[in-house]
């Protein structure tokens, strides 16, 4: 499926001349990078590149000391991680962060949060207006267990599934918040193939029938070129490479950088 005929649109985040330096130590160096709608964005890099310094900045976990962010047109400065997600950013990580005691089903409510509009008090009785709004997101809830085919084990403790269920399970939750921007941490990092290929048809799905636009940190440059739209290459904290995946492949700078060759 190509770029056009997924609709691809207008700038949706536009990074300029971002900055992050921790102490003395500079984690990411005047990088700038674009997204537009509704495309699939890959960040790689060696490890220690700062692709996920990246993803915590745009999120707003991380404050840059350097430059801009502009999202939906708003340029912004600083910005909490909560006041991200209530724009319509959601993040899942490199390492699972569920709630392992809770079942799927709990799990993914909990990414409903920041939608309910009932007090806690009355969420906590279930009375009235609590009670309809807690089924209006549970319906929608249930649609993201269908669409990721976890049906199954939906009443499941999540702690008690296997590692490629539970990733399933987190971009689950993320969904859950209805985004427009996903940011995925290595969504298919210690994956076995099968695992790896039915995550690549669910990122492809939820960018395609959801119209989600998509930043992905992976490593397996098979699952960057088959199914990135855009590629931004970052090394030691800079950016050394940004285009469509063929121009990537074929830039001197970024063979360098992962094969170890000299510049």
């Amino acid at each position: 499926m190509t770029a056009t005929s997924r609709n691809i649109g207008s700038t949706l985040l536009d990074v300029r001349n971002i900055t992050l330096r921790f102490g003395g130590v500079k984690a990411l160096t005047d990088i700038s990078l674009a997204v537009r709608e509704h495309e699939i964005c890959s960040i790689i890099g060696p490890n220690g590149a700062g692709k996920s310094s990246m993803l915590n900045v745009i999120n707003g976990v991380y404050h840059p000391q350097e430059g801009q962010i502009t999202y939906r047109g708003v340029p912004r400065r600083r910005m909490k991680a909560h006041e991200a997600a209530r724009q319509g950013i959601a993040r899942t990580f490199q390492n699972i962060a569920l709630f392992k005691g809770m079942s799927v089903l709990d799990n993914l409510m909990t990414g409903r949060n920041l939608m309910m509009k009932t007090s806690f008090i009355q969420q906590a009785l279930r009375w009235g207006a609590a009670e309809r709004e807690e089924l209006e997101h549970r319906e929608k809830v249930e649609r993201i267990i269908d669409f990721l085919e976890i049906q199954s084990v939906r009443k499941t403790p999540v702690g008690r599934l296997p590692y490629g269920l539970q990733k399933r399970v987190e971009l689950g939750r993320a969904l859950a918040a209805e985004p427009s921007l996903l940011l995925l941490d290595e969504p298919m990092a210690g994956m076995n193939l099968e695992e790896k290929e039915d995550m690549c048809r669910f990122v492809l799905d939820v960018n395609d029938e959801f119209g989600t636009t998509i930043v992905l940190i992976e490593h397996d440059m098979g699952v960057v070129m088959d199914i990135s739209d855009h590629v931004v290459v970052l090394d030691y904290g800079k950016k050394i490479g940004d285009g469509a995946p063929g121009e990537v492949r074929n830039n001197p700078e970024v063979i360098a950088a992962y094969l170890g060759t000299s510049h």
